[in-house]
């Protein structure tokens, strides 16, 4: 730990490289280690554990997911960063592993060699893709502590009949519990962007659908939040319209915001 708490300052580390934030990578840094120390705690406890850390960048966040102790394999698709963050690996004691890579393409299962969380400040651009990457495919995350612009924040936590409550929603709380658990203002960035960001804690449910629900789930989803204002008589019509709303149990008169997760769990079900 001494190591790391020799590290210089963030931001004397980025002017030392002559480092810029990239808008082309969705690029926002986080230099505050309080704000990122709070992260962590929120996604903790990590000592001994294995995180999964994507878009390090100048590796603030990184630097407090490895003083809570955890082991960090860090995905960094940029590689101007590569020489900053291996000085973190230096000072890591062997905690910190560097992959450059694309993580929409990585097989974190390979990665990870076993169970693992993700913790992230995710890149803006690859948020949500990344996030039902984890959701849905073959290697599930013991828990998913993620940063998102806060519109798409408030959309994977929203209940049903708010505003924000749509398909991002119902798929991530039909697999997970899913609460906002921080909010931050663009001020607390470099360079600030245009909007607010909000973290999520995901924790996946004990018992979740099987793949071949969360497949229906996909299509129900997609087909009555695509039509969102009409009935799910007209909006499911071409997966079965009134016959699948009334084998599921559901009111066809309703309209998509305002039917639960469990609801369109046994739409799926019935497809």
């Amino acid at each position: 730990m001494n190591d790391l708490a020799s590290l210089p300052p963030l931001r004397d580390s980025l002017s030392e490289h002559g480092l810029l934030a990239d808008k082309s990578f969705g690029q926002h840094f986080l230099l505050d280690l309080n704000i990122t120390r709070k992260i962590a705690r929120l996604a903790g406890p990590l000592d001994g554990e294995t995180v999964i850390e994507v878009g390090p960048g100048p590796g603030g966040l990184t630097r407090a997911l490895l003083e809570a102790g955890a082991r960090v394999i860090a995905v960094e698709k940029d590689a101007r960063f590569l020489p900053l963050l291996s000085e973190l690996a230096d000072a890591a004691d062997g905690r910190l592993t560097l992959v450059e890579a694309d993580a929409l393409k990585v097989d974190e299962a390979v990665l990870a060699a076993g169970p693992g969380h993700v913790v992230s400040n995710l890149p803006y651009n690859v948020g949500t893709p990344l996030l039902i990457k984890w959701l849905t495919g073959p290697w599930r995350p013991v828990s998913m502590t993620l940063m998102f612009q806060k519109e798409v924040a408030d959309r994977i936590a929203a209940p049903v009949n708010d505003d924000a409550y749509g398909r991002l929603g119902v798929i991530c709380q039909a697999l997970c519990q899913a609460k906002v658990v921080m909010d931050l203002p663009p001020r607390a960035f470099t360079p600030p962007p245009k909007v607010s960001s909000a973290v999520v804690r995901l924790d996946p449910l004990a018992t979740p659908p099987s793949p071949a629900e969360i497949a229906a789930l996909e299509k129900v989803t997609a087909a009555a939040f695509g039509q969102r204002r009409k009935m799910l008589r007209s909006s499911l019509k071409v997966l079965g319209g009134e016959a699948l709303c009334v084998k599921a149990g559901i009111d066809p008169n309703v309209r998509a915001e305002t039917v639960p997760v469990e609801g369109f769990l046994a739409l799926a079900r019935a497809l």
